[in-house]
């Protein structure tokens, strides 16, 4: 058993060198961070984000399902799901509307996958959360509202 296991180790060594050759770009598909929207991860406020998007403002849509907790005691491991019935999804972002960063993640939705997402995020305080959608090169959105408790009091 512990041959085995130096066997992997030796053997899986390169695989520790996958993130520095995707920085240095000698790997195809692989994102850096110069490619990352870093207007987008900066913004402070949904107006400054929604800017960004260009076109049209979203729009609201009961084909997206934004689940969560009413009520937290810890913001900082509050679970989200976000599932889309739009057709085509390209991608799904959470927005957290008063935390200083307001976009906390956006996941890329590949062809052909069902467009779901279970994540936790972080909330400062009590507020909206949004979950925004991207189909056919349009925005939509869900909100709703999660109340983060100040010591665990429930209220």
């Amino acid at each position: 058993m512990r041959k085995d296991r130096r066997r992997f180790l030796r053997s899986s060594g390169g695989l520790s060198l996958l993130p520095l050759m995707a920085a240095a770009g000698l790997l195809p598909g692989f994102a850096t961070a110069e490619e990352w929207n870093q207007a987008a991860f900066a913004s402070r406020s949904l107006d400054d984000f929604f800017q960004l998007l260009g076109g049209s403002p979203p729009q609201q849509s009961d084909l997206i399902t934004l689940s969560g907790p009413e009520i937290v005691e810890n913001g900082a491991i509050v679970p989200i799901e976000i599932s889309s019935a739009l057709p085509d999804t390209e991608s799904i972002s959470i927005l957290v509307e008063k935390n200083p960063d307001v976009l906390a993640g956006t996941f890329t939705i590949p062809r052909g996958t069902l467009p779901e997402i279970q994540t936790r995020v972080k909330m400062a305080q009590t507020c909206n959360v949004y979950a925004l959608v991207k189909s056919h090169d349009k925005f939509y959105y869900r909100a709703r509202e999660v109340k983060v408790t100040v010591g665990g009091c429930g209220g």
